[in-house]
């Protein structure tokens, strides 16, 4: 080939080139980053946001229009009604009001049909109805029982469900893979280790996928960071502090925050230099585990079979399913204020059937 032609050939390459780098130069966006202090200065004590998230996030935690509260005057819901296992204690027309929210909240489209038979609203013959009384008693004991985790702001259906029969961001018991028996020692694989998990399971790290099932089920332990350089007491395996990471991410994502809302960045396992944020968290776990295992788990058998997970499990919450990604969900307006019945346990206060 001679030079006249390398000439042409390597010039329509370069117009061809620039052509495809030009749009990809003007496609990206340099994201509008903005880092809150959040603790002492000078040890990366940052809170980073990005203001494209923000913007998501924000429509994703608007907070709909609610009828206002009504006065506890008169005849009793249990008087008037059949068949009321939780709320009979209200008056008619403060029960008709929280029926009427918790189908905005949770049926919009569907209606009281969704829980009820129009032929006999009394009966329990639709599971939903069944589920979404034992999701009441669910409510009422976060607002009254967890307020180390919720505080004054409190929760409601709305909180999870968001105008969706099934709240957007639940989770069910992974299948296990080949090899994960953690019986078979050094031969055990991590399972999702090297496959990138979902913003909600991991934030799109390469760590086990379902750090759901060990610590927001069961009580395995979260604190694996050791603060000697040769093993001692804690005996704590990589492994371990994978699952233990995973978590850590998922609440990151979960939260819409760094490591820092949480943890002293200088030394993330001392408590006594964390933010007051690590305590809310602890609790926060805690009161997952117990959604989880007092309400949620002991309603397989209500469900269908077409509701439940491959493993046969119903599906569960964790910290996306409130928080959808900011630090408070619905940045901390509380909708529970204007609905005192769902302050307090009516029933009996303890979490499990």
């Amino acid at each position: 080939m001679n030079y006249g032609i390398k000439a042409a050939v390597l010039g329509l390459v370069g117009i061809g080139a620039a052509f495809l780098v030009i749009p990809m130069v003007f496609g990206f966006q340099k994201p509008m980053i903005e880092t809150v202090q959040h603790g002492p200065r000078g040890v990366a004590m940052g809170l980073v946001y990005n203001d494209g998230d923000l913007a998501k996030t924000a429509a994703a935690n608007k907070v709909p229009t609610y009828l206002p509260k009504l006065p506890a005057v008169g005849p009793k819901a249990s008087a008037v009604y059949k068949n009321v296992q939780v709320l009979g204690d209200l008056s008619v027309g403060q029960f008709t009001r929280l029926m009427a929210s918790v189908t905005q909240w949770v049926a919009p489209q569907q209606g009281c049909n969704y829980c009820h038979n129009p032929a006999n609203l009394a009966e329990d013959s639709k599971y939903t109805k069944v589920v979404a009384r034992r999701m009441l008693q669910m409510t009422q004991n976060i607002n009254q029982n967890w307020t180390q985790h919720v505080v004054a702001t409190g929760v409601t259906c709305y909180t999870c469900h968001r105008g969706l029969n099934i709240p957007a961001n639940v989770w069910t018991n992974a299948t296990p893979a080949p090899g994960s028996d953690s019986g078979m020692g050094f031969a055990a694989m991590n399972f999702g280790i090297a496959h990138p998990t979902t913003v909600t399971q991991a934030a799109v790290a390469s760590l086990p996928s379902d750090p759901f099932t060990p610590y927001l089920e069961g009580a395995q332990n979260i604190r694996v960071q050791s603060t000697v350089a040769l093993p001692g007491t804690d005996r704590s395996s990589i492994q371990q502090t994978d699952w233990t990471y995973a978590l850590m991410m998922h609440m990151s994502s979960s939260l819409g925050v760094n490591c820092t809302y949480c943890h002293n960045s200088r030394a993330f396992s001392d408590w006594s230099q964390s933010p007051p944020q690590r305590v809310t968290a602890w609790y926060g776990i805690r009161m997952v585990r117990e959604m989880n295992n007092g309400y949620m788990d002991p309603l397989a058998p209500v469900f269908p079979d077409y509701r439940k997970g491959p493993m046969g499990d119903v599906a569960k919450v964790n910290c996306t399913t409130c928080h959808q990604g900011v630090y408070k969900p619905l940045y901390g307006v509380s909708m529970a204020k204007d609905f005192p019945e769902l302050q307090t346990v009516s029933s009996s206060a303890h979490p499990y059937p």
